[in-house]
């Protein structure tokens, strides 16, 4: 990962600028919804100036358990993967997500994601159930 540098996203200009890596465009609306709230982060690794992956978490609180991380989504640019930087990405949420009292954090990838899973298992994470089951609604 030499020659790599993390940082968080603070502005919508930061944000812009890994929108590469992102699956669409971004929604102006939705970056400043996102940047103006505390419990959501966007973490992107740089190669110089130009963004090479990404990881963004969202600080989840429920009365009888406390707040943990969930990551949303990471993200490596092709030319920039096997280099440690999603790893990297996972480990810097999860110290981030500790600093802010979260007693843990979870994903969820499919065996079809053999690059997410290698990322998640060397960055410390454990695999919990070999056959979850994701249920989806779509609004408008």
């Amino acid at each position: 990962m030499e020659g790599v540098r993390i940082e968080r996203a603070a502005d919508a200009a930061a944000v812009a600028a890994a929108e590469v890596l992102f699956d669409g465009p971004v929604k102006p609306q939705a970056v400043e919804r996102f940047l103006g709230d505390p419990a959501h982060h966007l973490l992107v690794a740089l190669e110089g100036e130009r963004a090479v992956g990404f990881v963004s978490g969202v600080e989840v609180t429920h009365p009888d358990k406390g707040t943990e991380m969930f990551l949303y989504e990471l993200a490596v640019d092709e030319g920039a993967r096997n280099r440690g930087i999603g790893r990297a990405l996972v480990r810097e949420l999860a110290e981030l997500a500790r600093g802010r009292g979260c007693y843990g954090m979870w994903v969820l990838t499919d065996d079809g994601n053999p690059a997410a899973l290698r990322a998640y298992a060397a960055a410390g994470g454990t695999r919990e159930s070999p056959d979850a089951v994701l249920f989806n609604w779509e609004f408008g």
